[in-house]
């Protein structure tokens, strides 16, 4: 009887303890396509694309927090690419990596390049929406997740939430791009049904209300 009792306490604790430390995963609603907010960092997601972003290649441009998760995730594959003469970290230069086996959760790891981190502005961003959902669509991935990695790339300067609305602005333009060519008959591209967007716990409030004034606006 004890020893039924021991198993089913360490049962039950195991069961707790696993739905306490699953990620917070916010539904955003009114949005002609599904957004969801994630608390979890693009090193750990499981998910067929995971997309970060990447300052220009030069050595001021160090990596932080779930950059450097990432770059040790792939044995450090992110500092050998970082190089002017191979992955130049442009605005709107992209890299496809396909994980091996077993490093990452994500089946394939899409960067793209963010320019110069000194001028940067978060306009930018919204041409980073626009290649998210325009790669997402071209690699077929009906459900992309996405991490801006601006903070983690070292600029701080801006609130998470005004680089949320500026991606997703691009993002949803993207979509009616898409959606204008398919009512035509002249796309026969997959088209992107969700975005996961992730952010840290302390920033989703203002993701959140970022990406709602980008769907709420004319």
């Amino acid at each position: 009887m004890r020893l039924r009792l021991w198993i089913f306490l360490f049962v039950c604790t195991g069961t707790i303890a696993h739905a306490q430390t699953q990620p917070v995963r916010i539904d955003v609603p009114n949005g002609p396509i599904l957004v969801q907010i994630l608390s979890q960092g693009p090193a750990d997601t499981n998910t067929d694309l995971q997309v970060i972003c990447l300052f220009r290649s030069s050595p001021e441009n160090t990596l932080h927090g779930s950059l450097i998760e990432t770059n040790e995730k792939l044995k450090g594959l992110l500092d050998r690419a970082r190089k002017p003469n191979l992955f130049r970290g442009e605005l709107g230069e992209t890299l496809l990596i396909s994980p091996p086996k077993g490093a990452m959760g994500a089946k394939k790891l899409l960067i793209i390049g963010l320019g110069d981190s000194q001028t940067f502005s978060v306009d930018r961003m919204q041409l980073v929406g626009e290649i998210l959902y325009t790669e997402a669509s071209r690699l077929g991935v009906a459900h992309p997740f996405f991490a801006p990695t601006i903070l983690d790339g070292g600029v701080t300067r801006f609130a998470t939430g005004q680089v949320s609305e500026q991606v997703l602005r691009g993002f949803l333009r993207a979509a009616s791009i898409d959606k204008a060519l398919k009512d035509a008959g002249a796309s026969a591209s997959p088209s992107v049904a969700a975005l996961t967007f992730l952010a840290g716990a302390k920033n989703v409030s203002s993701t959140r209300e970022g990406i709602e004034k980008a769907i709420s606006a004319p």
